[in-house]
């Protein structure tokens, strides 16, 4: 009755981890690379955002009231209906 794969699926986002942490110590350029991972994400993140993925709703509707019906809509409007 004991189901191993369901113990392995649990145990597997802990070994990933471990081993990542362990492999980036052990390199000599180890605080370097994730140095280079967390500009990469803040450009992904923060810079690209900014140029690439405007406000629409702030832009475009004055109230809340208005955005909401604008989602509202947008979100339960039938694919025939676009």
């Amino acid at each position: 009755m004991f189901d191993e794969r369901k113990v392995c699926m649990a145990a597997l986002p802990k070994q990933l981890y471990l081993f990542y942490r362990d492999g980036f110590r052990s390199m000599m350029v180890g605080k370097t690379l994730w140095k280079i991972i967390a500009i990469k994400l803040f450009i992904i993140f923060a810079v690209l955002k900014l140029f690439f993925f405007p406000n629409y709703l702030a832009t475009n509707f004055t109230t809340e009231r208005d955005r909401a019906e604008h989602v509202l809509e947008n979100l339960t409007r039938t694919p025939s209906a676009r």
